[in-house]
């Protein structure tokens, strides 16, 4: 049994005249008849009682019409499904995203794609940084990274989604807590709060670079192992602690002010948030959400 023999078959009982299905088939009337008379051979049965004047259905013929509809419909389901997959409107994409800066930008890719392409599941993972999100991608645990690199590797693909800015958390009670901007300088008596400094940490590197530049080495008071915890930190008066504009935006403490940096010195200070994803990477359903996420309004 194949699927021209079961839709010759849907057409005939359908017409209930081999002449008609024929026609509506686009084909001559004897190969229908034959096609017919193959499909009976096989099944063992007669599915029409026809002579000179009318043709009816048996019940085997009418007990094949429900199974034979269902069977054309799961063949096109199975098209439709194959099509959208090569045009990205279906399909699973892994994200991994590092600290609390991404958030926002997470939520909005989620809505943008549950909105435009319903076809396609996200599986998101929070890293505490960007380097183990790298990471992942590398070793196709993920299929999107977003996050902070000076470096990126020469198989994959990244590109800025969000562009960034260093501002400088200080505690509420801090004597230039109301300043509307300060250089990294005016805090070398400061002690700081940093995120833990290994091999691809952007915001310990820029803060060691500036501090470096401005002339003095800053006092780490204290390691947070992450954002939340530095900014608790920073609220505790512990210490001063270099972040991102973007995390700003995210973190509503009383007790914590951000202030912009205003370096002249010419340091490197691109914090921008990337989206990464292997070259080699041919999926639609990647394609698609690349480009939801190139679409989305970014600007602080």
């Amino acid at each position: 049994m194949d699927i021209e023999q079961l839709r010759s078959f849907l057409a005939v009982a359908q017409e209930l005249h081999f002449g008609r299905a024929a026609e509506k088939l686009h084909v001559a009337q004897p190969p229908l008849s034959r096609t017919i008379k193959q499909l009976e051979r096989e099944l063992g049965s007669t599915l029409f009682d026809r002579n000179t004047r009318s043709v009816r259905l048996t019940a085997s013929g009418q007990a094949l019409v429900d199974p034979a509809k269902e069977v054309l419909e799961a063949l096109r389901r199975a098209r439709a499904a194959v099509a959208s997959a090569d045009h990205g409107e279906i399909g699973t994409v892994r994200i991994a995203f590092a600290g609390v800066s991404t958030h926002s930008l997470v939520a909005r890719l989620a809505r943008a794609v549950r909105s435009q392409r319903p076809g396609i599941t996200l599986e998101l993972s929070s890293q505490n940084f960007a380097q183990p999100a790298m990471k992942r991608l590398l070793a196709n645990e993920t299929d999107i990274a977003l996050g902070r690199w000076d470096v990126i590797p020469a198989h994959v693909k990244a590109t800025i989604v969000m562009r960034d800015s260093l501002v400088v958390a200080v505690p509420d009670t801090h004597v230039l807590a109301g300043a509307h901007k300060l250089s990294l300088s005016q805090l070398a008596a400061d002690a700081f709060v940093s995120l833990p400094l290994h091999v691809g940490s952007v915001l310990p590197d820029r803060l060691q670079r500036l501090a470096q530049a401005a002339g003095f080495v800053a006092d780490v008071a204290q390691i947070a192992p992450d954002t939340q915890t530095a900014l608790a930190l920073v609220g505790a008066q512990v210490g001063c602690h270099l972040t991102l504009a973007s995390v700003a935006g995210n973190v509503a403490d009383p007790h914590v002010v951000f202030i912009p940096l205003d370096e002249s010195v010419p340091v490197s200070s691109d914090v921008h948030l990337r989206a990464a994803w292997r070259r080699d990477d041919s999926s639609p359903a990647l394609r698609a959400v690349i480009d939801e996420l190139l679409t989305l309004d970014t600007e602080l």
